[in-house]
C-alpha cells in the first residue's frame, strides 16, 4: 500500500494543515517552496503570520473553522516574499473540529494574464477541465479510503464505504459531462426508476446525519421516466440538500418528497421543435423561510445563490440535467401552508422519446 506522507509529499500542489487558531501544523514540500519557509519554521505559527489574502473577505471566511472554499486566481501576499496568484481551496478535517486542509496552487503571472485575457469564448470550455484536474485527484484518495475501510468492517457500516465508492463513481461521470458542457454533445437516455432515484438520494443526504425525517408520498403505480439515473439521483441530490438546508431554519423541520400523474403538461424540444409530454411530477418541498420575491425569477441563472456562503451553481446544474432530460423544473410558494416546492416534469420512457439529447452550451 502505497505511504500516504510519500503521496502527499509528490504532489505539485501546496499543501497546508492549520490546527485550530488557524497555526500550521503540517505542509507538504510544495507549500514549503510556494511560503518560502521549511516545516520546522511553519509549524506552530499563525497562517496570517504566513500569508495573507488580498480580498477580506476571503480571510473572513477562511477564519470560520467549518468553512468551505475555493477561490480561482486570487492574490496572496506571501510575507517576506511578495505576491502571488494562486488557486485556493480549503476544508474542514472530517472528526476533527477546527481542524482544516489548506491547498495552494501558483498559477504564476503569464497564467493569470492568460485568464484576464481569455474571451468569453474561451473560458466556458477552461473552466469544466480545470474542475476536473481539481476534483479528480481527491476523490480517487475518497475512493481508495472507503475500500480500505471497506476491509475493516462489516454489516450496516460496510454498506456506508459502498455508497461512498459509488458516489464518488457517480461524480467521476458528472465531471466528464461538465467537459463537455461548452462543446456540442450526446447525453444518453433511458428508462429509470424515479423512486429508487429518490432512495439513493436520500440515502447520500440522510448519512450526514443532520436531515430531518423525508417524508415520501410516492404514487407506486409511476412506470419507468425517461432520464439519465445518474443525472437524477444528483438533481435529487441538490434539491434535498437544499430542502433540508432551508427546512432547518424552521422550529419543526419538514421536507418531503412527491411523486404523481401531472397530465396535460408539455414541452416542445430545442433540438427539433417536437413536443414531449411531462407526465410525471417529481415534487421536493420544504417548510422553510422560502426564496425572497427578489431572487425568485433568477434562481436557476448561473453564480446566482440565496445562501450565505453559496457559490450559485448548484441550481443552474440541476435546470441544465433537467433539460437534458428533456424536462423541466420550476418553483413555487404556498404562503398559506409556508411551503416552498420544486417541481421536475419528466416524460415516460414507454413513449419512446428519441434516446439522444444533443445539446450546445
Amino acid at each position: 500500500m502505497a505511504d500516504p506522507q510519500l503521496q502527499l509529499a509528490s504532489l505539485s500542489l501546496g499543501v497546508v494543515v492549520l490546527a485550530p487558531g488557524q497555526k500550521v501544523a503540517a505542509a507538504n514540500p510544495a507549500a514549503e517552496q510556494l511560503l518560502g519557509q521549511s516545516l520546522r519554521r511553519l509549524e506552530g505559527r499563525a497562517l496570517g503570520d504566513v500569508m495573507r489574502f488580498d480580498e477580506a473577505r476571503l480571510a473572513a471566511h477562511l477564519a470560520e473553522a467549518d468553512a468551505q472554499l475555493s477561490a480561482r486566481a486570487t492574490t496572496i501576499e506571501i510575507l517576506g516574499q511578495g505576491r502571488r496568484r494562486v488557486d485556493v481551496t480549503v476544508a474542514p478535517l472530517l472528526d476533527q473540529p477546527g481542524w482544516q486542509v489548506l491547498s495552494l496552487s501558483d498559477i504564476g503571472g503569464a497564467e493569470a494574464m492568460r485568464e484576464t485575457q481569455a474571451s468569453a469564448e474561451d473560458r466556458p470550455i477552461r473552466a469544466p477541465d480545470v474542475l476536473a484536474h481539481e476534483i479528480r485527484n481527491p476523490l480517487a484518495g475518497i475512493r481508495g479510503a472507503a475500500q480500505l475501510l471497506g476491509r475493516k468492517l462489516e454489516g450496516s457500516d460496510l454498506a456506508l464505504t459502498g455508497l461512498i465508492a459509488d458516489e464518488v463513481d457517480r461524480i467521476a461521470k458528472l465531471i466528464d459531462q461538465m467537459q463537455s458542457l461548452s462543446r456540442r454533445s450526446v447525453a444518453v437516455l433511458g428508462p429509470c426508476n424515479l423512486h429508487e432515484a429518490v432512495r439513493r438520494a436520500r440515502s447520500v443526504i440522510e448519512v450526514g446525519g443532520k436531515a430531518p425525517p423525508i417524508i415520501e408520498e410516492f404514487d407506486p403505480s409511476l412506470p419507468p421516466v425517461l432520464g439519465n439515473a445518474d443525472a437524477l439521483v444528483q438533481v435529487l441530490i441538490n434539491l434535498l440538500s437544499n430542502a433540508v438546508e432551508a427546512a432547518a431554519h424552521s422550529p419543526q423541520p419538514q421536507v418531503a418528497v412527491r411523486t404523481r400523474f401531472a397530465s396535460g403538461l408539455q414541452l416542445h424540444r430545442a433540438i427539433d421543435g417536437s413536443a414531449v409530454r411531462l407526465p410525471i411530477e417529481l415534487r421536493i418541498s420544504d417548510n422553510g423561510p422560502g426564496i425572497a420575491p427578489d431572487m425568485r425569477d433568477h434562481v436557476f441563472e448561473p453564480f446566482v445563490s440565496t445562501k450565505k456562503s453559496g457559490q450559485g451553481l448548484g441550481l443552474a446544474l440541476v435546470r441544465r440535467l433537467v433539460a437534458d432530460m428533456n424536462g423541466r423544473i420550476t418553483h413555487d410558494r404556498e404562503e398559506a401552508s409556508g411551503m416552498t416546492h420544486f417541481r421536475v416534469h419528466l416524460a415516460l420512457a414507454e413513449e419512446r422519446q428519441p434516446l439522444l439529447r444533443e445539446h450546445a452550451a
